[in-house]
């Protein structure tokens, strides 16, 4: 405290001057000598989220620039006078927009002055998530850690392993259109079907950062039913899932009627889909920060299509749920997919959709059938891991090679599609072709380095079809080359080399044998099996087939004929369990030419047109907006750099040999587009050597921007 002496100058001196005679203290002297004025201190208004009250309070303060923000909530408390827990609340600046957590920085630190409106409010609040399966949830989130922290709690709390391969994404107004105008026109009210988990572990007990789980705490599942093992019960005393079902969310949900598949929203376009990403949030600042509102609806959806470890002992939620965000795309046409893919995906949804109605699945399964289960699914493992192996043991003195004869053929204007037989040989990531067999020696005709490539395939098993389509980055674009095989076994050996050869991998990559069980185990499914073995099924049909496809292709068959199809299809399918038919599902989609694109409309540096970029977990793709043909690939494993400059707010990327490229985007914010890019460079190191633990900061280092 400092005396005031020296301010009163002339005054005081004279005052002392009086003696005895003067004995009152002037009301100036008493105005200015106030520990108010000393102290410098000053009022602030803070506004109190009161619970259980409607209208927020404002409670006056006075307050001094050197007190620190737990000090003006430790004030607020005590004048607030209310006994409760107050653990949870924080300070919200509204102006800034920012919350105030660092409790021991000084209202000068913080910058808060007299004009500052602060809100004191819990930073967990309600929110309702829509689940990939399409089923709301209710509960308790923080609205002040980061999204990527929120997450992972919202994970825990859900029992999803793997937290950072999702996010929360804002539906755009297009998303709940045609729902909004449907309940306009009835007079009863739609009720949602909400799930309420209001006793979050988000808000009591020790924080778990996501990720951080251990097989010995991750409750094992029946393979069958999807419930969790008697032994591991106990895990789920925390969880809100144990007061209800535990195993709610691993179970499908019924087959939604025709009439509510055709009022939800689909893409028509890739600008359309382009929209559907535009409200990714930022996994960098909390909620609040973003604009979201209490029991606000978001969507929690997989945002990474690279899944690392899906395993049916602890994953049985996490494997419903992707199943179910597979199954909305293929239905809704998020995805392009062949019609003959549809039926296989309709004979796939119909199989599981019956198992999961049967009581036949509530049984517990003995241990034998367990194993059964994990040999049957032992070779979905490489292909499930979302591209990324592990540690890959190649003897570089004896790759594999593939040499057989095939036919070429290279789109060209005003000529016929006409396929020319050649003698092709398959080496490390190349592939040669020569007139003949003898000629292998020689040089050949021309030879395609198919690193970096997109390999689409060109399939009809009914007509007999096995090609594969190359599409192979070259200097002004990209060059077109398709391959036609002669039959299965010979289409999938030729086709698992080519995808691991885009990869930069090789034969001798241990994923090569699985990858071709897979394609031929995918080619299984769809070759139809005769009409007379489904005859019988027709009669006592329990379906109905438009609910298990796309509006579109319904409109296209009667129904039918479409049941018989799907029935047709289910013969191949009929004897997997519940677990192993999610997961093939999954698995086939994997394998569209379109799987795990996500798209941005944007404008390169130097373009006088829109173009789309797809962003996928190894490559970037500039697609022609009009078309829809990929133009470019550009592989992450060359990327030397990449940065924003946040004034033009353009994203700038640095290619090996000398290519660089740099673009706005329009559709959405280039901060979405950029944690994109670093989202996949982050997860693609991962390891199961790590105990299942997330560098956070990296994910922020790669992720942010540095804006």
């Amino acid at each position: 405290m400092f005396s005031c002496d020296h301010l009163l100058g002339p005054c005081a001196s004279r005052l002392a001057a009086a003696g005895p005679a003067f004995t009152g203290t002037p009301a100036f002297a008493k105005m200015l000598s106030s520990s108010d004025f000393a102290s410098a201190s000053w009022e602030l208004v803070v506004r109190v989220d009161h619970p259980n009250e409607e209208e927020q309070k404002d409670i006056t303060l006075r307050v001094s620039g050197d007190l620190h923000i737990g000090g003006v909530m430790l004030k607020l408390v005590e004048q607030i006078n209310i006994p409760r827990d107050w653990s949870d609340f924080a300070l919200w600046w509204e102006q800034k927009h920012c919350w105030l957590l660092k409790t021991h920085w000084t209202l000068d630190k913080c910058g808060v002055q007299a004009d500052a409106k602060l809100l004191f409010t819990p930073q967990h609040k309600m929110l309702r998530l829509r689940l990939p399966n399409m089923r709301t949830v209710r509960l308790w989130v923080s609205f002040s850690a980061v999204v990527f922290k929120a997450v992972g709690d919202i994970c825990r709390a859900l029992n999803i392993r793997r937290s950072e391969e999702l996010s929360l994404l804002k539906p755009s107004g297009d998303y709940f259109k045609k729902k909004k105008k449907k309940e306009k026109n009835n007079k009863d009210p739609v009720i949602e079907d909400i799930l309420n988990l209001e006793g979050s572990p988000t808000i009591s007990g020790p924080r778990v950062s996501p990720g951080l789980y251990s097989k010995t705490m991750t409750p094992t599942y029946d393979p069958v039913s999807g419930t969790p093992a008697s032994s591991t019960m106990t895990w789920f005393s925390d969880s809100p899932l144990a007061e209800q079902n535990c195993s709610i969310l691993a179970f499908s949900q019924p087959p939604q009627s025709p009439e509510a598949l055709a009022d939800m929203y689909q893409p028509r376009s890739l600008v359309d889909k382009a929209k559907l990403n535009a409200g990714w949030l930022d996994s960098s600042r909390s909620l609040m920060e973003q604009g979201i509102q209490e029991d606000e609806q978001l969507l929690l959806r997989f945002k990474y299509y690279t899944f690392f470890d899906l395993n049916p002992k602890y994953d049985a939620v996490r494997i419903n749920q992707l199943y179910e965000q597979a199954r909305w795309a293929i239905l809704l046409e998020e995805i392009d997919c062949t019609e003959e893919e549809m039926l296989i995906f309709a004979a796939l949804q119909y199989h599981i959709s019956k198992l999961s109605s049967s009581a036949e699945t509530q049984d517990f399964t003995s241990e034998s059938e367990v194993d059964e289960v994990e040999a049957a699914l032992s070779n979905l493992e490489v292909t499930l891991e979302g591209g990324k192996a592990d540690n890959t043991l190649e003897d570089i003195t004896d790759i594999p090679k593939l040499a057989d004869n095939l036919r070429l053929f290279r789109p060209k204007k005003l000529i016929l599609k006409a396929f020319k037989q050649y003698w092709f040989v398959f080496k490390d990531t190349s592939i040669a072709y020569f007139k003949n067999k003898e000629l292998e020696q020689g040089e050949p005709i021309e030879k395609l380095n198919l690193r970096g490539c997109e390999v689409v395939p060109d399939v009809n098993v009914a007509g007999r079809r096995f090609g594969i389509k190359l599409l192979i980055p070259v200097a002004d674009g990209m060059n077109e080359v398709y391959l036609r095989c002669d039959h299965e076994n010979q289409y999938a050996q030729w086709m698992a080399a080519c995808i691991l050869a885009s990869k930069g991998k090789t034969m001798a990559d241990s994923s090569y044998q699985p990858e071709v069980l897979n394609i031929l185990s995918f080619l299984r499914m769809k070759n139809r099996n005769s009409a007379s073995q489904v005859a019988p099924g027709l009669e006592n049909m329990d379906m109905n087939p438009e609910c298990f496809v796309s509006p579109r292709c319904a409109k296209k068959h009667k129904s039918k004929q479409l049941a018989a199809r799907i029935l047709e299809a289910h013969q191949n399918v009929a004897q997997m369990l519940l677990v192993e038919a999610k997961l093939r599902f999954i698995q086939a989609w994997q394998s569209l030419p379109e799987f795990g694109l996500t798209y941005y409309l944007v404008r390169f540096k130097g373009s006088k047109k829109d173009d789309i970029l797809g962003v996928s977990y190894n490559r970037l793709i500039r697609i022609d907006a009009a078309t829809g043909i990929p133009i470019t690939t550009w592989r992450f494993t060359n990327m030397k750099q990449w940065n924003v400059n946040w004034e033009i707010r353009q994203v700038a990327i640095e290619f090996d040999q000398n290519v660089s490229i740099a673009f706005t985007c329009l559709s959405a914010d280039c901060k979405i587009v950029h944690e994109y890019i670093g989202g996949y460079i982050f997860l693609s190191t991962r390891s199961k050597d790590q105990n299942e633990t997330l560098d956070e900061d990296l994910f922020h280092k790669l992720t942010g921007g540095q804006e």
